[in-house]
């Protein structure tokens, strides 16, 4: 892997994170996050869109806290739901940590995703996330924001950070680790 950008949330917040004119020199993408959000509860949903938000995407999820598990699926959203991460009311200064993966972001079909996100929170009330989403768009993924889900879960807070990586093919097609 080798990383493209990273980017920290400043003083005051940000609404999102966008990584915009990813180049098209890898075969698959990775993007991790830190983060917290605004929202005044313990937990807040996090979300990642491709290229321009648009009702394209679908995934299904498998989340836990601790004490109770539920399953979902949802389709035409404008994010792909990554899990449920720090918000406000959660054990201060803890963020949530999530790996999202998305496979030949160059190709010319749907876009597949899934992520793996937990929640930071010492307390009884955190999650962990296993969602698996696909995007309808067949562009190749030029951009990504990240952003509370569908732009309704808050801002992120200072400290924030999402790192993206891409992933290298060797000539003989298996991965390259430099």
């Amino acid at each position: 892997m080798q990383a493209i950008q990273t980017v920290t949330v400043g003083s005051g917040g940000a609404a999102s994170i966008t990584f915009s004119s990813i180049p098209a020199t890898f075969t698959d993408l990775v993007l991790v996050i830190s983060s917290r959000l605004t929202l005044g509860a313990t937990s807040s949903s996090l979300g990642v869109f491709l290229n321009t938000a648009a009702s394209d995407t679908s995934y299904r999820v498998l989340r836990g806290n601790g004490s109770n598990v539920a399953s979902e699926t949802n389709s035409g959203q404008q994010d792909f739901y990554v899990g449920e991460t720090a918000a406000s009311s959660a054990t201060a200064s803890t963020f949530g940590s999530t790996q999202v993966t998305i496979p030949n972001y160059l190709g010319s079909q749907q876009k597949s995703m899934s992520a793996d996100q937990v929640m930071e929170n010492n307390a009884t009330t955190a999650f962990q996330t296993i969602s698996a989403g696909l995007c309808t768009k067949t562009a190749a993924v030029t951009s990504l924001t990240v952003r509370g889900f569908a732009g309704s879960s808050g801002n992120l807070v200072e400290h924030s950070s999402a790192t993206l990586y891409g992933i290298l093919a060797g000539s003989d097609g298996t991965t390259t680790v430099t």
